[in-house]
């Protein structure tokens, strides 16, 4: 009997992605380097409030959607969301802080709009300045509805509130909530979720900043509340920290081809979170990120393990 042959290494996305531009200079389609899990039906999560499952993966558009509002400019993200929507993802978040994201959304989204769960932030301080915020939203997303705006950064929160509610109550918008991206935002954040009755959170939590699964994501499972993900690859911080290490060798036992599924698969382990929205500005990405919402997550042994091995690098 011949010899077994080696495993084959699990493909990084550096490698993925060099391969797939090697290929595109030479003339032809990255077909083969696409991961094979990507064409798999996402895993789904409900919206307590509702009940309305979605994938279990999102598109988040800070700093990467902000570019000129132009067809030229954006056809790499309009590529980037068809490839999306192809796969079976629809919750695309921004915020009107994002320089020119809504602008862009609104370019990229026409003829794919009704296929988008699409959330917004607002920011503005008292009641006239929030409305006509939300109003310049709902300008530069060239909608009549958005599916979910939230409260950035805990900004003026009942005045917010308050200007959201009146929306939903009108049927412009279908959920509200608050948002946060620091640690030291989780005990006013705590507050409000005791106190507000909202649909969704926005949280940052990551393999390597796991506070929010200490109080936040927990209160949120008790009251019923969405949580999208923003930063679960700690602005980049996890890729930095594994450049150049091979994935570990139990990262296969859960279906992981890439860092970026590790990183994602070890967030959407905790039952609590509805949807990380890491950005995503090539097709590429989103073959790679959507792969992580797809076959067997983690289970709570392995995770321990992912915790221990990004801590020990």
């Amino acid at each position: 009997m011949p010899p077994a042959l080696p495993p084959v290494p699990p493909l990084s996305r550096r490698i993925l992605l060099q391969g797939a531009a090697a290929l595109a200079g030479a003339g032809l389609a990255p077909t083969l380097l696409r991961p094979a899990r990507a064409a798999e039906a996402l895993i789904t999560r409900p919206i307590p409030s509702s009940g309305e499952r979605l994938p279990a993966m999102g598109i988040g558009t800070s700093r990467r959607y902000e570019v000129a509002v132009t067809p030229e400019a954006t056809a790499p993200l309009r590529e980037a969301v068809e490839r999306f929507v192809a796969l079976g993802g629809r919750v695309i978040d921004t915020a009107p802080s994002y320089g020119t994201a809504e602008d862009v959304l609104g370019l990229i989204l026409q003829g794919l709009r009704e296929k988008i769960f699409l959330a917004t932030k607002v920011a503005a301080r008292g009641r006239e300045a929030s409305e006509a915020e939300t109003a310049r939203s709902f300008q530069r997303l060239r909608t009549d509805t958005i599916d979910l705006i939230a409260v950035h950064n805990l900004v003026d929160t009942e005045t917010n509130l308050a200007v959201l509610r009146a929306l939903k109550d009108k049927g412009r918008i279908r959920y509200l909530g608050v948002t946060v991206w620091r640690d030291e935002q989780f005990p006013d954040l705590e507050t409000v979720m005791k106190r507000e009755k909202l649909d969704f959170v926005q949280v940052n939590y990551a393999l390597d900043s796991r506070l929010a699964a200490e109080r936040v994501l927990p209160l949120a499972a008790e009251r019923g509340v969405a949580v999208m993900v923003n930063v679960p690859f700690g602005r980049d911080r996890l890729f930095k920290a594994v450049k150049d290490k091979p994935l570990p060798d139990f990262a296969t036992e859960f279906g992981c081809r890439s860092w970026a599924q590790f990183f994602l698969k070890y967030v959407l382990a905790n039952e609590a979170v509805t949807c990380p929205i890491p950005g995503m500005a090539k097709a590429s990405y989103v073959e790679d990120n959507l792969a992580a919402a797809t076959g067997r997550l983690p289970d709570a042994a392995e995770r321990r393990k992912m915790e221990a091995f990004i801590d020990a690098v």
